[in-house]
């Protein structure tokens, strides 16, 4: 498995091939209809709200994704894409 610091020098669009199905569609959900939480998401994409969790760690992990506290309910974090997939 490579290390962290390669997955961060690689194109959005590359480090995204390498990510299974799930977090692609999490992805393309947050690139489509915006910032979400994770229930959004899982609402959204019809995953289990399990998935969601995993494919968010993923693209987390991969610089694709980042996440805030929520200033509405401080008990759920928003996630946004940090770049264009493209």
């Amino acid at each position: 498995m490579p290390d962290q610091s390669s997955l961060s020098t690689q194109a959005p669009s590359a480090a995204l091939h390498d990510l299974p199905p799930s977090a692609k569609l999490v992805a393309k959900t947050l690139e489509y209809e915006g910032d979400s939480t994770q229930s959004a998401l899982a609402e959204s994409t019809l995953l289990p709200a399990r998935t969601v969790r995993y494919a968010l760690t993923q693209l987390e992990e991969n610089g694709l994704v980042k996440s805030r506290i929520s200033f509405m309910d401080a008990r759920q974090r928003i996630y946004s894409l940090e770049a264009n997939l493209d």
